[in-house]
This record gives C-alpha cells, sequence and structure tokens, in this order.
C-alpha cells in the first residue's frame, strides 16, 4: 500500500498532468479518488523515487520550486544514478513533513540559504542509487541471472550477454518486493552523464503556456477570496471601524478583525477589494520615523565602537602610523523583495485538520505557526507546496506572517468554505518585509609602499536575528570574513531597533557588505597606483578559489586589452553561500551623457557543476537582480510611511537595462555549493567601479538614481 507522501506526490501529479491548463480544481483530490486510480504497480523505495508501471518515475523534490531550477537539478541527481531516461522524470513538491524532508544543513524543512544542492547532493543520489539496486535484484531473480551480468542504460535493464531488456515500469511490482540493499556505491565522477554534460530541459515546465500550478489558479469548491486591511503605520494598532458599508457591497460575506488587521472575505477578489476600500478605519501608534531621521542616527552610531565581529593586530595603531589614511561612509535603504507573485495562499478546514495550498518556502515554520492559531498539532497541518512566483526570500519568515494571517482570517470567520488569501502587490510593498536599512563607515590605510595594513569597518543595522547584544553573523557576513591578508583588521556592528519588519534579501549581508568591502578595496588600488585586478590577486595570495574566478573574468573580459571610446571596466568579487564569484563590468556612455552597462563578464566557482545551464541562468538572473538596488530600487519612509507603492515608484530592473552576461565555470570537484544568491552581490561594486573608471566619482549611496542611469 502506498505512504501518505507517495499519494500526495501522486494526487498533485495527477492533478497537474489531468487538468493542466483548466485552473485547478481539487475536490477530487481532497477526496482520494485520483489517488486510488493509479496505485497498482508503484515501486518507492524511499521518499523521493516512485516508479509506476506506466515507466513513469515521480520524483519528490523537498525544496520549493520558485523559479531557481531546484527541480532540475535535484531531478538531475536521482536520474544519474537510478542511470534513467529524462524523458521518464515528473516531479512534484514535497508536502510538509521535517521528518522526510529537513533540509540537511538547517534542520528544518526549509528553501534558502542557497542550500538546496548542497545539502542534497548525496542524498538525493543515494535515494536513485538505492532505487536502481532494487530494479536490478528483481531483474536478476526474473532472468535468473548474477547481478554483475546486468546493465542499466536510459531507464531500462539490460542482460548484456542475451541482449534481454525491461523498463523500470515492468520491473516496479517485482522492485517493490526486494529487499532493501544493505549498501550502495555511487557512481566515479568519472561515470557522469547528467552531472555537469548534458543540458537538460527544465522540470519546472508550463510558465510560458499557462500550465503550471501557482496558488491563484487554485479554485476549491464554494472558495471565498479575503483581503485585508493592514495598518498604515509600522507597529500601528486598530482603535475602531465601521464596516457596514462594506458589508452592504455584492458578494461580501464577512468582515472580520484579525491580530494584523481587518478582513474582508467575498466571492471574488475584486468584490472583496472593493469591500475593503468602503472600510471606515481608525488606527492608533505605530512609528512615524522616516528615512532620514533613521540614516542620521545610524551616521551617529558609525561613528562609535560597536560588538566586535571580527578582530586581527592592532588596528588603532597601524591606521595612526599609517601614509595613507582613506576612510568612507556609505547607505543602503529597504529594499522590498518585489517577487512576481505578491503573496497568497489557500486554505481548507478538514474533519481531521487543515489543509493548504500554496508556494510555501518554510514548511516547517508554517506548519508549526498555523497550527498554534488552531490549537492543533502540526502534523494536522497538510501543506500542498505550489511553485511559487519568486520569493527572494519573502516566503519565508520565521513568524510565517501571511500562512497565520489566512488561519486567523478562517479561525476568526468560522465559516465551512474554504478561503484564498491574496495580497496585492500594495500590500506586499507597503505591508511586506524589507531588506534591513544600513550605514557602513569603513577606515583603511596603505603603507608608503601602497601596502593594505589596516581595515576598520563599521556596519549599523537592525538585526534579522533579533541578535540583541551579540553579534548577528547576518548583518557582518562578506565582512567580517574578509579573504583579503589583512594585517590589522577589526569589524563591528551595532544592532538597531526600528518598527520596521525586516528579513533576508537574496544574498542578505553580502547585499551591502559586498558593495562596501569591493568599492573600497578598489579606491585603496587606485590610491596605490595598483591595476584594481594586480592588487587584489596580492592580497589574496593564499585563497586560491578566490584568485581561480578573479583571473578567470579578467581574463574572459580581456582586462587588459583597451576598450573603445566611452567604455569603461570595473571588477569585484565575492564569496556568499560557499560559492566564489568574480564580474568585470562594462558600461559605455550615452547620447544623455548617462550609461548603460553593457556586458558582464561572471566566472563562477561552486564545486561540482550539476547543471551549467541552470548556474549560468542563476548568475544571469542574479546580475539583473543585483542591478536593481544599485540604479533604482529603494523603500524611504516618510512620517512613517513607505513611499513607494507599486513598480511605477518602486522601479526594478527592465529588460532595456539587461546587459550581455557571459558565464564561465572553474571545473572542480569539490563539494557542490549554491548559485541562487551568490551572483547578487557581486554586480553593484563592479558597475560602481566602471562608473569610477568613467567620472573619477565614488558612489557611496544607492541607489544610483537618475544621474547616472536611465529609468
Amino acid at each position: 500500500m502506498m505512504s501518505t507522501q507517495a499519494g500526495l506526490s501522486r494526487r498533485l501529479f495527477l492533478i497537474r498532468s489531468a487538468q493542466a491548463g483548466a485552473g485547478l480544481t481539487l475536490g477530487m483530490s481532497i477526496s482520494g479518488q485520483l489517488l486510488a486510480a493509479g496505485e497498482t504497480g508503484d515501486f518507492e523505495p524511499n521518499a523521493f523515487v516512485a516508479i509506476q508501471a506506466d515507466n513513469t518515475i515521480v520524483i519528490t523534490i523537498k525544496h520549493l520550486e520558485m523559479g531557481q531550477g531546484t527541480f532540475t537539478g535535484l531531478a538531475t541527481l536521482i536520474a544519474e544514478e537510478l542511470d534513467a531516461d529524462w524523458s521518464q522524470i515528473k516531479t512534484v513538491g514535497a508536502p510538509a513533513n521535517t521528518k522526510k524532508y529537513a533540509n540537511l544543513a538547517m534542520g528544518l524543512q526549509l528553501t534558502g540559504g542557497s542550500t538546496a544542492i548542497a545539502n542534497s547532493y548525496t542524498q538525493m543520489r543515494e535515494a536513485g542509487a538505492t532505487a536502481k539496486a532494487m530494479l536490478l535484484a528483481a531483474a536478476a531473480e526474473r532472468w535468473k541471472q548474477p547481478l554483475s551480468s546486468l546493465a542499466v542504460k536510459s531507464g531500462t535493464v539490460i542482460h548484456t550477454a542475451s541482449g534481454r531488456q525491461a523498463s523500470f515500469g515492468e520491473l516496479a511490482a517485482a522492485a517493490a518486493k526486494q529487499a532493501m540493499p544493505k549498501k550502495i556505491t555511487l557512481k566515479d565522477p568519472s561515470e557522469f552523464v547528467l552531472i555537469g554534460k548534458a543540458k537538460l530541459s527544465r522540470k519546472d515546465s508550463g510558465k510560458t503556456d499557462g500550465t503550471a500550478i501557482f496558488t491563484q489558479d487554485v479554485q476549491l469548491p464554494n472558495m471565498l477570496t479575503a483581503v485585508v486591511a493592514h495598518p498604515p503605520l509600522f507597529g500601528a494598532t486598530l482603535k475602531s471601524v465601521d464596516a457596514s458599508q462594506a458589508k452592504a457591497l455584492p458578494g461580501v460575506k464577512a468582515v472580520v478583525q484579525i491580530p494584523s488587521g481587518v478582513a474582508v472575505l467575498a466571492e471574488s477578489f475584486w468584490q472583496a477589494k472593493k469591500g475593503r476600500d468602503a472600510l471606515k478605519l481608525q488606527w492608533t501608534g505605530g512609528s512615524e520615523r522616516s528615512s532620514a531621521d533613521i540614516i542620521a542616527d545610524y551616521k551617529k552610531l558609525a561613528e562609535k565602537p560597536g560588538l566586535s565581529a571580527a578582530k586581527k593586530g592592532s588596528v588603532a595603531p597601524a591606521l595612526a602610523s599609517a601614509k595613507h589614511v582613506l576612510e568612507a561612509e556609505f547607505e543602503f535603504p529597504f529594499l522590498a523583495h518585489a517577487a512576481m507573485e505578491p503573496m497568497n495562499c489557500a486554505l481548507q478546514k478538514t474533519k481531521s485538520g487543515v489543509e493548504m495550498w500554496y508556494g510555501c518556502q518554510g514548511q516547517s515554520w508554517d506548519q508549526q505557526n498555523v497550527a498554534k492559531v488552531f490549537g492543533i498539532a502540526p502534523e494536522q497541518i497538510t501543506i500542498n507546496t505550489l511553485y511559487a512566483g519568486g520569493s527572494f526570500g519573502r516566503r519565508a519568515t520565521t513568524l510565517s506572517d501571511y500562512p497565520v494571517e489566512l488561519a486567523e482570517i478562517v479561525k476568526a470567520w468560522g465559516g465551512p468554505a474554504p478561503v484564498k488569501l491574496v495580497w496585492t502587490r500594495e500590500d506586499d510593498t507597503l505591508s511586506g518585509y524589507y531588506r534591513p536599512m544600513y550605514v557602513h563607515k569603513v577606515t583603511a590605510a596603505l603603507s608608503a609602499s601602497g601596502e593594505l595594513s589596516a581595515w576598520q569597518q563599521r556596519i549599523v543595522g537592525q538585526s534579522i536575528m533579533g541578535a540583541g547584544k551579540s553579534v548577528d553573523h547576518t548583518s557582518v557576513e562578506g565582512a567580517s570574513n574578509l579573504p583579503y591578508a589583512i594585517p590589522n583588521l577589526s569589524v563591528e556592528a551595532h544592532n538597531t531597533q526600528e518598527a520596521v519588519p525586516i528579513s533576508w534579501w537574496r544574498s542578505v549581508g553580502s547585499t551591502h557588505t559586498a558593495y562596501a568591502v569591493e568599492t573600497f578595496i578598489d579606491e585603496l588600488a587606485h590610491k596605490a597606483q595598483r591595476d584594481p585586478v594586480e592588487f587584489r590577486l596580492a592580497l589574496l595570495k593564499d585563497e586560491p578559489r578566490y584568485q581561480g574566478v578573479l583571473k578567470l573574468a579578467a581574463n574572459k573580459a580581456q582586462w587588459s586589452k583597451p576598450l573603445p571610446e566611452g567604455h569603461f571596466r570595473g571588477v569585484a568579487l565575492h564569496k556568499s553561500f560557499g560559492t566564489y564569484v568574480a564580474q568585470v563590468a562594462e558600461i559605455a556612455a550615452q547620447k544623455d551623457g548617462k550609461f548603460k552597462v553593457v556586458k558582464v563578464t561572471c566566472a563562477v566557482d561552486c564545486g561540482v557543476a550539476v547543471n551549467p545551464d541552470v548556474i549560468a541562468a542563476q548568475m544571469e538572473g542574479g546580475i539583473g537582480f543585483g542591478l536593481s538596488p544599485l540604479m533604482f530600487s529603494e523603500i524611504t519612509l516618510k512620517d512613517g510611511k513607505p513611499e513607494q507603492r507599486n513598480f511605477d515608484a518602486y522601479k526594478v530592473l527592465r529588460m532595456r537595462h539587461m546587459p550581455e552576461v557571459s558565464v564561465h565555470i572553474v571545473p572542480s570537484a569539490e563539494a557542490p555549493t549554491g548559485v541562487g544568491e551568490p551572483g547578487t552581490p557581486v554586480i553593484a561594486p563592479a558597475v560602481a567601479n566602471a562608473l569610477f573608471a568613467a567620472t573619477g566619482k565614488r558612489l557611496r549611496k544607492l541607489p544610483a538614481g537618475g544621474e547616472y542611469f536611465t529609468a
């Protein structure tokens, strides 16, 4: 009999296959009728692999697919060891089940930190190898031949001597009866057929023809849609509500007060939104601090010693005796995640608990937090993980803000119908989580011979981890672990308190530390009258992997070759999430006196390159994502309220701004590391260094705005 997970995997797979393109109507899936239709003949040796009698291989992926290619990457690992044909492979998202699907690097079922491949590399390969061993055992038993006489190729078991063959599907039922192998042997990398070799079609397909299933496609019987009126100021609370006009509108079924605001439930989204617009609300309290107030306070803190995040040698004497002392102050604004799919979630109360459908990034947190709302066990919260239209950290919050908000709505309402919560773009921009605002003050010393002798860096900003009086590694990562050989070094942090809700943002601390470090290193190189690449290489004499990406990027960009008139180059490198990235950015002067980023040469060392095409895509996407906060993106507060509501004011990169990108992967036998985030931190300092080459000006405050780039 099939396991609970197998049933859910099959259920989602069958729903997607049978109903793709027609909306997702889940009445039959809840009753289990679709599951019962295809049970016979399945072979499920573990939580990740299910082989069906029709020769389909369903691989359950424990990490959320939000565009980063995790369905393809993790499926590649299993398909490699299983020796499956890529066309056989179907993928489904894992439900909430921490025991089965924990991120091995975190102990939680969570997608984040660019860990999907890194934590699953051996686990998924072993899952595939186990399945193959049992299929081979079934064939050996059927044909009465020794295992050594059998081979597997492209989803077929072959008896070499006789040429007899059997597909995986034909052997599935017999394989299910075999004992689990006591020991398995993984392939030697020299035997790889898919890993690092093949350009494979993506398994998160259907996004261009409408057949991919997202939360907005979920249509449960009698489902209502909810929207929420949130406080206009962070930290404000509801004083009073008059819902009479809202309740009188067509389609509006209920108005309920919840901890995060006031929710309107209606038969459609538009009816719910109109109902929200008709509410008469009064709020009290909340922070009225503006961005200018916060920055001014941060700058004062940056003048004072903070918590020690890294220390080596004696900085003060080295600064006092130096030939040249340089100082710089950097300002980084709040940033929205701005994922293309705003927050949403669907929930149905059942006899046994609660069932949910959405692009869930932190199943362990969400399961626990939603269970607390209803006063039931976490295991009673069933989460069906769908595709997510981007996240960049937004969908993984320790408090599970929007799933909990939906749970509070359903609890307060008390009705039997399923409910879908929908946040608008404005809701997400005004009431969501932000990348914290930061101020850096960096001071460094050069000797008479141009050697970097001292470095002091103070970082001021809110602690994402709520560190209080201890150092938050997410604030200082990329600065506290500088690779450069500096004999005297001090990195300090100030954790601030603000009402603004904050969370990790793609590449987290490296979003600001890489910029401050790499633009200032560039400034020091010019002060020392050294080539920026050579200056860095000298400081990286004991860091071969840093040197490797820097040399590769410089070589591929023809760093020493003169550029056409009006073109300028800048370089930067950074390591985040275990992956080394160097980029050379080329900009070109435009007729209006501004600049366009025309070309980026990127070198990446991420250990074993599982899917080179996915790696290139993630570097390209990370570069585009990182250009936005350099050029345009910022959340500014005026009297406590965000001034940006939608993409008209919160500007992000457009296709016309995207440069040509070439990605070069360093061959490596090291353990694989992530690529979802490491491409992002490097591009902004590389372009800023190119701007200095063009203008002689250093960009200390982001975003650059209209002075340098056309919106």
